[in-house]
């Protein structure tokens, strides 16, 4: 099977906007002349938040309005990121991106919306994902029933898909998303909650449906954070009859030996920063795993007493995926790499989209312009994808 032949898609979340002038304006700004320094065709991967949906479905010139503006401007879209409800560029996101969650009906009705703008904007022929929440964050209280209710909103949404399908001709599917420290993090996780989603929708009669419209997010940053091993899970969960509906093209950062690089810890530190979660994972030389909600400067430069152990430290950062490292860093470009190349077993193409949301709290003043970067590391993205 070859890779998707769509253009190429990056995510706009890398950009702030809470209304749909502000969108188009970003849209200008940064797509626009990404797109002409490229010199082919791009995909916007469009985040929008719960304001800007709001604005667009309770408009009087509304979905065809918002689409229109998009032609103008020669832009396609088949894929959307939901999982940032709100301000995903407020002074302090952190866990709070992962609210509402997929319990909260919220989270539902928001989704839907993004469904219905997105079913606006695809192209003819051409089928379209949303990628969400992996239901919630661990480290927030959770009711009993939390699971079961997740799995009833996510069986509603399904059967919404289809009936959406059925009005406009439009098939959009869901990719629930994996990430550290999250309900679903791990690939066994996505797994056996697939499993029970499953069991559910053949209780209610609705299994063709549910296997039809709700798959994966794989963001190749989150699992190689895990230390989990790529061409492996991506095989687990096309075995498990999980469709993996978005590949998140990504990249983490990487240290080796931590304990021995005091240049490496010092750099590392700077990444450490107040708007995003870094979750950091270590690998110890008896190949145990030990876990952080967050990377802080406190626990690289005191240092910890676990880094003398560890042969190498992962950290949930969306470095630029043409970076194979960062001064005395490295990154998870071979997972990224292996990643793209096990997708290309599988009898049917992922849509595929380039996600570095962090590049305005990259540390440093070396850091090059918005558009210069991010036209960089699609670049690379597509010469990665051509050589596979």
């Amino acid at each position: 099977m070859t890779l998707n032949s769509l253009p190429l898609s990056y995510c706009t979340n890398v950009h702030p906007g809470l209304t749909v002038a502000e969108i188009l304006r970003k849209l200008d700004e940064f797509t626009l002349p990404i797109q002409q320094q490229l010199g082919a065709p791009l995909a916007a991967g469009l985040w929008l938040a719960e304001p800007v949906i709001k604005e667009i479905l309770s408009s009087t010139d509304g979905i065809e309005g918002f689409a229109r503006e998009l032609q103008k401007r020669e832009l396609t879209c088949y894929t959307m990121n939901a999982f940032p409800y709100g301000n995903f560029h407020s002074e302090r996101v952190k866990e709070n991106v992962y609210l509402p969650d997929w319990s909260q009906p919220e989270r539902l009705e928001y989704t839907k919306g993004c469904a219905r703008v997105l079913a606006a904007l695809l192209p003819e022929d051409v089928e379209g994902s949303i990628s969400t929440v992996p239901l919630g964050f661990k480290k927030f209280e959770h009711a009993p029933d939390f699971s079961k209710v997740c799995i009833e909103q996510l069986i509603e949404l399904a059967t919404f898909l289809k009936q959406l399908k059925e009005e406009t001709g439009r098939t959009i599917r869901l990719a629930i998303e994996p990430e550290p420290f999250c309900v679903i993090e791990f690939t066994h996780e996505l797994i056996v909650f697939f499993e029970r989603l499953y069991e559910r929708a053949a209780e209610k009669q609705v299994l063709g449906t549910v296997r039809e419209y709700l798959g994966a997010c794989y963001d190749v940053c989150h699992q190689a954070v895990e230390f989990e091993d790529i061409p492996g899970s991506i095989r687990q969960i096309t075995h498990a009859e999980i469709r993996i509906n978005k590949i998140h093209i990504s990249n983490a950062i990487e240290l080796d030996q931590p304990g021995e690089n005091a240049a490496g810890r010092e750099l590392l530190a700077q990444y450490a920063e107040p708007r995003y979660l870094h979750q950091t994972i270590g690998s110890l030389q008896n190949g145990d795993l030990y876990r952080i909600v967050d990377l802080s400067r406190d626990f690289l430069l005191d240092p910890d007493p676990r880094l003398k152990e560890t042969e190498k430290l992962r950290v949930h950062f969306h470095v630029p995926v043409d970076a194979r490292s960062l001064g005395p860093l490295g990154t998870t470009y071979r997972e990224l790499r292996q990643a793209l190349a096990t997708v290309k077993e599988l009898d049917y193409a992922p849509h595929l989209e380039v996600e570095t949301y962090t590049w305005e709290v990259l540390p440093g003043d070396q850091k090059p312009a918005l558009v210069d970067g991010l036209t960089r590391e699609l670049q690379a993205a597509q010469t990665l994808l051509n050589t596979l």
